[in-house]
């Protein structure tokens, strides 16, 4: 009796459990698609036309990221003429958080939980894997300036390349350029306002260590401007502002009028939506969603 009992329990646990697999989709790919320890409900195969979230003209970010994936070629961008076009980092984030089939890029450093980072060409976009050169889309975060640095924007841009200020670098996930720097030596006197002007990328580092070393140096001021890398380099240029900011290498035509400087280096990550299923994409596969050719995420599952 105690038997037909427990026969009866393990056939209802049976249809129970299999009822749930088709709740889910009814699919072994859509629950092995789901992240390590994730719900396999919030990465399922996602289908349709895929919605292409890039950045503004000018921008540090999309210009480094068409130029390493090959979007742009010959001096010409190549965008899809359909893609949303974004001012900034965090309505890249907004965008593809609210959108199961929309894909974009953004800094390392930026990313948080309401998006996932795909691997690509099965590298993780990891700090890791940027220091080590493992992950093929990273790129410098630049400080831009015009002739020789003096005083207190002399000593700030010491206070960058300090143990002090690299520390803060890796503190914000970003790699340091200086694993060895000696130890910030200002003995807090030094005045003065300092404008900086440039990536919005590069501006959430560059804010925390101009904080610090405000904290430092009571009596300086520093504004910060996050306008685009293309505004920052012509503010350095110009004279506007004493530093600018850019999240790209510099252009042979830049080169010639400022100097630039990694503070840090970053990678940027492929983002797509935490429903959406896919791992993994190649650099190859990029180029196309990003240039028009491929359209429809069943394309690239």
């Amino acid at each position: 009796m105690e038997l037909g009992k427990l026969s009866k329990l393990v056939l209802a646990l049976g249809a129970s459990a299999a009822l749930v697999a088709c709740g889910n989709g009814g699919s072994d790919d859509s629950a092995n698609n789901g992240s390590e320890g994730g719900d396999s409900a919030e990465t399922a195969a996602v289908s349709g036309p895929i919605s292409v979230i890039s950045r503004e003209e000018g921008s540090g970010t999309r210009d480094a990221f068409t130029e390493i994936t090959g979007v742009a070629e010959d001096d010409t961008d190549n965008t899809v003429d359909t893609a949303t076009i974004q001012n900034g980092t965090d309505q890249v984030i907004t965008s593809v958080s609210g959108d199961p089939n929309s894909i974009g890029y953004i800094s390392l450093g930026s990313l948080n939980d309401s998006v996932k980072a795909v691997k690509v060409d099965g590298t993780e976009a990891t700090e890791e894997n940027v220091a080590n050169d493992e992950y093929s889309l990273a790129r410098p975060f630049n400080i831009v300036y015009q002739g020789e640095l003096e005083g207190v924007t002399k000593d700030f841009h010491d206070f960058i390349f300090s143990k002090d200020g690299q520390d803060i670098a890796l503190d914000q996930g970003y790699v340091p350029v200086d694993s060895e720097a000696e130890a910030y030596e200002g003995d807090g006197s030094q005045s003065g306002e300092i404008n900086i002007v440039g990536s919005t990328s590069v501006a959430p580092v560059m804010e925390a260590m101009a904080e610090k070393y405000m904290e430092l140096n009571p009596e300086v001021n520093i504004s910060i401007t996050a306008n685009g890398s293309s505004a920052g380099v012509q503010a350095a240029i110009d004279g506007t502002a004493q530093l600018g900011m850019a999240s790209r290498e510099l252009k042979e035509e830049e080169s010639s009028e400022v100097t630039g400087e990694a503070i840090a280096k970053d990678g940027i990550a492929v983002v797509v939506n935490t429903e959406n299923g896919v791992e993994d994409l190649t650099m190859d596969q990029i180029k196309q969603i990003f240039t028009g050719e491929i359209t429809e995420w069943e394309e690239v599952q």
